[in-house]
């Protein structure tokens, strides 16, 4: 296997770093992904930060018994938690995350310097998209709003326009957002794409909504690019390890990736 050929290993809490699998898929088609869900804790987001470290450790030492070329931390509450703990500890293998690629992207777009940010409690907690916003524009104004009822809501499968669950707890959540004049939102949960519908119908023409998953592949892509190393390919290889229920996984991970999965999915005990 050439430097090339070697797998992205992406890694999330359980199902919602299938839209960065999705987006990475869309944008570089030639590439070898490993991808590990830790469904046997999921979420993260209502964990201390010590814990999710701790998770998250486990999850890239697992990743690294393969030949990987790069780890993307495909959920903002880890990223937020625990990048600076794993960039210390695989320093030889370059780390990828989604709140800056996100943030990065919001303050290059805002006009009005309002930005929005919608997330998990652990994410807004972390104060982690205020200050990597503000090291790109310090004069930006960030408004970060917890969600804890999405998650399980998207997990549940609602998530359709017409839904009239979800739509009312987004118009919710996200009226007060609305209101305080923002031009830019960054959807800080890698469930949230799924919501980009009925999310930018809500907020209207006005306002750019951000799906960090999106902007994640965008960085992964030129991160790559810059060190040589994107593949080139015509055959590409995904597989999917959980750290409990696959059959369940399975069944869900449709909804996030809209087609095939296009790999097999297998339960692994990281801990042996």
């Amino acid at each position: 296997m050439t430097e090339k050929e070697k797998y992205i290993g992406v890694f999330d809490s359980g199902i919602g770093g299938l839209t960065v699998v999705k987006s990475i898929v869309e944008t570089m088609p030639n590439e070898n992904i490993i991808y590990f869900g830790d469904t046997a804790h999921v979420p993260y987001g209502t964990r201390s930060k010590e814990q999710i470290t701790e998770y998250v450790l486990s999850d890239v030492k697992f990743l690294s018994r393969f030949n990987i070329k790069a780890i993307v931390i495909a959920c903002n509450t880890a990223d937020s938690a625990a990048r600076d703990t794993v960039e210390k500890n695989y320093s030889d293998i370059p780390v990828y995350g989604v709140v800056a690629p996100a943030a990065k992207k919001a303050a290059k777009l805002t006009k009005n310097k309002k930005i929005g940010v919608i997330a998990t409690n652990a994410t807004v907690n972390s104060g982690a998209y205020e200050k990597t916003i503000h090291s790109f524009d310090s004069d930006a104004q960030v408004i970060s709003l917890a969600c804890p009822l999405l998650v399980p809501l998207v997990e549940e499968g609602r998530f359709k326009k017409g839904d009239q669950v979800i739509e009312e707890v987004l118009r919710e959540y996200l009226t007060p957002l609305k209101d305080q004049g923002i031009d830019t939102l960054v959807l800080g949960c890698t469930h949230y794409p799924l919501l980009y519908d009925i999310i930018t119908e809500i907020m209207g023409n006005g306002v750019t909504v951000i799906s960090s998953s999106v902007a994640a592949a965008e960085e992964l892509k030129k991160g790559l690019g810059e060190r040589n190393l994107l593949s080139n390919s015509k055959i590409s290889e995904r597989k999917y390890f959980v750290s409990d229920n696959a059959e369940d996984f399975e069944k869900h991970a449709l909804i996030f990736m809209g087609n095939a999965l296009g790999g097999t999915v297998e339960q692994v005990d990281i801990e042996e």
